[in-house]
């Protein structure tokens, strides 16, 4: 099935199906969506619906049971281990409700550690990571470590993080489901500019439909399905 141009990630009749036993689960029960290349689009519906499951399939941290997941036009089922890798690491970024972020590292540190364990320049690594840092609002926080660091504080340096690459979409978990209103309404505000100003493509899953109505696209999950809300 051909895509439109400016689509970034396509699913198309994207099932993920769980055995255990004689019994069998079905997570997503063929799910059809397209991501606007340089838009919003959120993803809501209630607890165990699939919302994260989806997220991971789309950003190719899981396989779809059977369906299609495009990116770019490309079929990832024809794709070979490298260019899955490479689209995983340099296309997408990820944000998670926890911020999995090394205690014993500082922010500046967290930001760029993958990098470095690459191979990556520390030079140019310490610029990228110092020039994130700033952009998320951060430039008096670089050397603190996370236990230093509140729960709003410690999602921008994640978002720091998934910005490292440069990535054109940044798939977000859940980004505020940690926080408290206030601290996750400063999230979602930086997460919009990100998307106007930088042009970063974002794809939200969220409980919170507040967040999905500053979206360009709204779907909700029911029963293993997408409905197009917005």
């Amino acid at each position: 099935m051909n895509n439109t141009p400016d689509t970034i990630i396509a699913c198309r009749d994207v099932r993920k199906v769980y055995n255990d036993g004689s019994r069998e689960l079905v997570v997503l029960g063929g799910v059809d969506l397209e991501v606007p290349e340089g838009k919003l689009l959120t993803i809501t519906g209630p607890s165990g619906v699939g919302k994260s499951t989806l997220l991971h399939i789309m950003g190719t941290l899981d396989k779809p049971s059977s369906g299609d997941v495009f990116f770019r036009g490309e079929n990832l089922r024809s794709l070979g281990s490298a260019k899955i890798n490479h689209i995983r690491n340099r296309e997408v970024g990820f944000v998670f409700q926890f911020y999995h972020l090394l205690p014993e590292f500082t922010a500046l540190e967290n930001v760029m550690m993958a990098a470095l364990c690459k191979g990556a320049r520390r030079k140019d690594c310490l610029a990228r990571a110092g020039e994130l840092l700033e952009q998320v609002g951060l430039s008096e926080r670089t050397t603190h470590k996370p236990g230093q660091l509140s729960g709003g504080e410690q999602q921008r340096v994640a978002i720091a993080r998934a910005l490292f690459n440069r990535p054109a979409v940044l798939l977000c978990d859940e980004p505020t489901g940690n926080l408290d209103e206030r601290t996750g309404a400063g999230i979602v505000e930086l997460l919009c500019e990100l998307n106007k100003n930088a042009g970063v493509t974002l794809v939200i899953v969220t409980h919170d439909d507040s967040i999905a109505v500053k979206a360009d696209h709204w779907v909700s999950l029911h029963a293993g399905h997408a409905q197009t809300r917005k």
